[in-house]
């Protein structure tokens, strides 16, 4: 329990840019490094979490800390993410408010955005990328082709003021009508 635990309260509370970015980083970790976890159940929890009212952040780590540990894990991963980045963003707010009207603090918090920006762009990247290509020339072409008109389309689709909901509805039914075929379906042979 203490090893979940720390990986929580270290990567919740040193990736910065908002729940994404933490949840990808996690990920990497759970799964790519430690093997605690397979990619279906971190897109699980995910999914989930990015449909959650409130905080996704949140949420996501108390599915993970489910998963791995039962509701103790998912106390615990909650905790450790929250509390002190709560206490963080106290001082923060405190310093912002003292400083807002001097050149560098405005400065760094500009350069911070634009960092920011890049590093939710990466997010998008890392999770996007596994539904590119495929093993055949047709395979690779439709994969492609269906990630990029539903990324595309969410983005605009958002961009014109359209909540969550129905884009993930919409998204939900093209991914049932439109399977992936190169990807397992969870019979066993």
């Amino acid at each position: 329990m203490g090893k979940l635990t720390e990986v929580f309260f270290r990567i919740g509370n040193t990736t910065f840019g908002g729940g994404y970015i933490t949840m990808v980083m996690l990920g990497r970790d759970l799964v790519g490094k430690r093997g605690w976890m397979k990619q279906d159940d971190y897109d699980l929890a995910f999914s989930l979490a990015r449909i959650t009212p409130g905080t996704n952040i949140i949420a996501f780590c108390a599915a993970v800390g489910s998963l791995l540990r039962g509701w103790r894990g998912a106390f615990l991963a909650v905790m450790a993410v929250t509390l002190p980045s709560a206490l963080m963003a106290v001082l923060l707010q405190q310093g912002f408010e003292s400083w807002r009207s001097h050149p560098y603090a405005l400065s760094a918090i500009g350069v911070t955005s634009a960092a920011v920006t890049g590093m939710m762009w990466s997010t998008v990247w890392m999770l996007a990328r596994p539904y590119i290509g495929g093993s055949s020339l047709r395979d690779k072409w439709v994969r492609t082709t269906r990630a990029v008109l539903l990324l595309g389309g969410s983005c605009g689709a958002a961009w014109l003021g359209v909540t969550p909901v129905p884009i993930i509805l919409v998204a939900m039914v093209v991914g049932f009508l439109w399977l992936d075929e190169d990807r397992p379906t969870g019979d066993k042979q």
